[in-house]
């Protein structure tokens, strides 16, 4: 028997949801966000790529600037008013010094004290495998989390902040972000109750038609309500049956 799924904790203002591609967020995700963002939060999205390796039929040229305005206006329905885009190249994003240089950066600009990311493990479910993308970027938020605290490891990576002995002007550390939440893991242990955020989750991933009409033959509407609701109710069922949505999360 699975046990019951504990609370994500309330008491934080910022919170930075870094992922690999434009529409990662909006599969559950995304419904939890509304929530917070109703609760006087601030959430801010960064994307590593724009997504442009991910539509067949359009080039990666014209296929970046659509990913991009399909997830500000996707953010906006959830009350996120600010997304960034690294510029990674979709499809080859690594795992290494680069990106962990990157996404300290950001988080040290932001300085968030919750952090959510995707699942970086090798699977989904145990059947599907992982795409390199999600595995790389997942891992490296988690350590950049810590290296944003660290004002000697990439001391001249941030913005904005005041120089300290030794570090560089603007890399200011942060040692705050007190969580790092991995949204779609396979050993979820905290949810958050998203009965007042579902519908918006719903149309946060709607927002990306595009994708969507290269990636099934359904109805997008169909496809986004089947899937959101469906994982939301799953997960209500260690949650005291309300629809919710799952977070591995790791303290620091």
């Amino acid at each position: 028997m699975k046990t019951e799924l504990e609370p994500v904790p309330e008491d934080w203002q910022r919170a930075l949801a870094i992922v690999a591609h434009p529409d990662d967020l909006e599969y559950g995700c995304a419904a939890a966000v509304a929530v917070w963002t109703d609760a006087g939060r601030e959430v801010t999205y960064v994307m590593v790529s724009s997504g442009e390796a991910g539509i067949d039929t359009l080039a990666p040229a014209e296929c970046g600037p659509v990913r991009e305005r399909e997830e500000r206006a996707s953010a906006a329905v959830v009350g996120v008013r600010q997304v960034e885009f690294l510029g990674h190249p979709d499809g080859v994003i690594e795992y290494g010094t680069a990106l962990r240089r990157d996404l300290a950066a950001v988080i040290r600009r932001h300085r968030p004290e919750l952090v959510i990311t995707l699942n970086a493990d090798d699977t989904w479910g145990g059947t599907y495998w992982n795409t390199p993308d999600h595995r790389a970027v997942g891992r490296a938020v988690l350590d950049a989390a810590a290296d944003a605290g660290n004002r000697w490891i990439f001391p001249d990576a941030g913005a904005g902040a005041k120089a300290d002995e030794g570090a560089a002007a603007g890399a200011e550390p942060w040692n705050g972000v007190r969580w790092v939440a991995v949204a779609g893991s396979d050993a979820p242990t905290h949810a958050v109750d998203v009965t007042d955020g579902l519908e918006r989750g719903v149309r946060s991933l709607m927002e990306h038609r595009a994708y969507l009409e290269a990636l099934t033959d359904e109805d997008p509407e169909t496809y986004a309500r089947t899937l959101i609701e469906g994982f939301a109710r799953e997960a209500g069922e260690r949650f005291g049956g309300r629809p919710a949505v799952t977070f591995r999360l790791f303290s620091r």
